[in-house]
Order: structure tokens, then sequence, then C-alpha cells
């Protein structure tokens, strides 16, 4: 070989060395800048829980890439010394709001305590041989959703018994709105338990220490936190779950319309229990006529096994392809469906009537006043309903600000 091409041959080897050099670089920047949830970050916790008795608060959203938590951890030697369970159980096996019994698990032998069931709070016994309490629970951002009441009963054991809470933080999908009216304390209740709008925009380690801070713990107790953040996250971050949060917000639609669509379980409509796309969907056999998409839901165990008008063909919306990005976009809780849909229900006298079924429930307190109802019966305007939510509103994210891990 000449010495020519012995200079061409060195110069391209040089150029893909530097390529490649330039491209390993930017794979390493990429995924040091990648999402990732506090569970996934055993590096910075794994070291904490040697030597300790560990307790875990969780459900099938708790996981480290796509293994769950308990079932990681133990085989990577932490003293796991028991579970509690929240509401659809520890492997999420329960329809909501079905009680849950104390069990052993199956795949791994560790004791299972319910805190659906019997009890809402761990026991001092159950406390007695814990040295730490992990909380890592997937959370949608509404106030209805439930488990950040199950936060505040964790935290209360924690507090009284003198045990640490670590948290797991995990990204909020809802993370963007910040929206509703403030829960009147006069309608607060197992969906309702803080002095929050519908979609609080934080995240569950974000919330803990609000409930910390604004002293809504029993007897002003403080918990005793550990917080692993969400890495490289702020509020504005789409995030699309790995895990259906529970089994009724099955698809990323559902858990992205659940802060508007939630409000349906305080009326006639059935809201999509009984089919496969829950809180997508809305209708009654009173709508035949007003609208041409139909759907039957059906008893489906683990999910609703009596569904509000169930076996009946029920007509009226479908939101299976709405632009969730004009949600995001408005930021705002959408009242439109609620206006449309009463504004043509034939009987309007049973549109809230709960009386008429017990899988309704109270839209005063899914909404947390009593003058939304009110609102939707007069066919209040838009910028009406969202004025009266102030000055609380305004009130409430002037006091979250102290609060935020993230942007």
């Amino acid at each position: 070989m000449d010495k020519k091409k012995i200079v061409q041959l060195f110069l391209a080897l040089l150029c893909l060395f530097v390529f490649e050099s330039a491209r390993t670089g930017e794979e390493k920047l990429k995924a040091k800048e990648q999402l990732t949830t506090g569970a996934d970050q055993t590096e910075k916790y794994l070291p904490y829980l040697k030597g300790k008795r560990v307790a875990i608060l969780a459900n099938p959203t708790s996981i480290i890439g796509k293994k769950h938590l308990v079932d990681s951890l133990l085989a990577l030697g932490v003293n796991i010394v028991k579970v509690f369970g929240p509401e659809h159980g520890f492997r999420g096996k329960a329809s909501a709001g079905v009680e849950v019994n104390d069990e052993k698990d199956p795949s791994t032998g560790v004791s299972v305590i319910s805190l659906y069931g019997n009890k809402r709070k761990p026991s001092k016994a159950d406390l007695a041989d814990v040295d730490l309490m992990i909380f890592d629970i997937q959370d949608v951002g509404c106030r209805f959703y439930t488990y950040i009441n199950v936060l505040s009963h964790i935290m209360e054991a924690c507090a009284e018994n003198n045990k640490e809470l670590l948290i797991l933080d995990r990204p909020n999908p809802n993370g963007y709105l910040v929206d509703g009216p403030i829960l009147d304390m006069n309608y607060k209740s197992g969906i309702g338990m803080f002095s929050i709008p519908i979609a609080h925009g934080m995240t569950i380690a974000e919330f803990a220490q609000m409930i910390n801070g604004e002293g809504w713990l029993p007897n002003k107790l403080k918990c005793k936190l550990k917080i692993i953040k969400v890495a490289n996250y702020n509020h504005d971050m789409p995030y699309t779950l790995p895990v259906a949060p529970s089994p009724n917000l099955n698809t990323q639609q559902a858990i992205m319309l659940y802060p508007s669509t939630c409000l349906f379980e305080g009326t006639a409509l059935n809201h999509g229990r009984g089919t496969y796309f829950p809180f997508t969907v809305f209708g009654s056999p009173l709508l035949k006529g007003k609208y041409s998409f139909s759907y039957t839901p059906k008893s489906i165990p683990g999910m609703a096994e009596t569904p509000l008008h169930m076996n009946k063909e029920c007509f009226g919306l479908d939101l299976r392809k709405y632009d969730i990005n004009q949600l995001r976009k408005a930021k705002r809780i959408n009242v439109q469906w609620m206006k449309e849909l009463y504004a043509a229900f034939p009987d309007k006298a049973k549109f809230f009537d709960r009386s008429q079924s017990n899988q309704m429930n109270d839209i005063n307190r899914l909404v947390g006043n009593a003058v939304f109802k009110e609102q939707i019966i007069k066919g209040t305007p838009d910028k009406e309903i969202y004025a009266s939510w102030e000055p609380g509103l305004s009130k409430y994210k002037t006091m979250r600000k102290k609060y935020l891990l993230y942007p």
C-alpha cells in the first residue's frame, strides 16, 4: 500500500473514531437526561436499606423497570418484613370499593396487611418490627383518587410510632393541571379529605411535604420523610404510565380525561364501567335518539361487577379519540361535557338523583361543593363556573409552590 492510501485510511479511521465518540457522548447525555423514577434509582436508596427491617406500601404500579418493587428488593437482599396493600390490593386483583383481606403473598411468602378492610392505617403492632416504611404508589393527581388519603394514613402511623417514611417518587401524569374548586370541608369524605382543588398538580412526595407543612395530620404531627426524587422531571412533561394505576384507569386516555370525567360518577350516566374503556365513554338508555354512539355495559369481574345500566344499550359521548392536547393547552377541567349531557338528558330531575342506584356517587362530594350542581342545572356559562373557583384556587397555587420539588 502506498503512502497516500495509508494516509487516506488513517484519516477515514480517525473520522470514524470521532463520529463514534460523539455518538456515544450523545447517547450518554441522553441517558443522563432521561426521566427516571425514584424506585429505578436503586443506587440512591439500597445502601440506606441495609440492615433495616423494611415494610412497603405497594400495588402493581410499584415497579423497578418491569419487575415489581417487592420482588426486586427481595432479590437484592433487602429484609422486607411485611407489605401493606391499599384499595384493589397489593397485587391489584380486587375491584373498586371491595374490601381486601390480609394474606400471605403467594409469590414471595411475605405477609400482606390490607389497609382497605378492617383498618385504614397500620397499627402500633403492625409497625413494632419495622425500622423503615417505603411508600411507592403511582398517583394520577386528583383529589378523589384515594391514594393521597392512603399516604396521609401511612404518614400518621409513622409519625405516631416514630418511624421514617421513604418515598420513592413518581411523575404525576396530570402534573400540568392545577384546577377545580377547593374542597368545602362540609363535604369532606373518603373521596375528598383535604382543602385542595380537584387536580392538585403535585407528585406524591410533594403532596407529603404539603401534608406535613400545612399540619394536616392529627394533632399537627409531623412525619419524618426521606425522598428519592424523580430525575429529569417537570410538571408540564407528558408521562405515559407503564402500568395501569387501577383496574378502571386502564388506558392513558382515561388517565388524562379522569380529572374531568370522574365527575360523571355523580350522575345517572354510565361512565364506561362495565366496558374495557372506563372514563372515556358516557351514556344512558334515556339518550337514545339524541346520540348515535352507543355501547352496552356488562359485568366484568375485577373491574365492574354491577355497573350502572348493566346489559342496557347506552347512548352518549365517545371520547376515546379526543385530542388530549386540547386539555393540556387549556389547562382547565372540561365542564362542557357535563353541561351538554345534562341539557340532552330528558328526565333532568333524575340526572343527579342518587336514590336510583348505589352505583352513583354524590356529585357534591366529588366536586367538593354544592355550587357546581346548581351551575349545571342553570346552564351557567363556563367562564362563570371557572370564576367561581376563585380566589381559593389562586391561594392554593401560591401555597403549593412552597412544597414543589420540580419546576
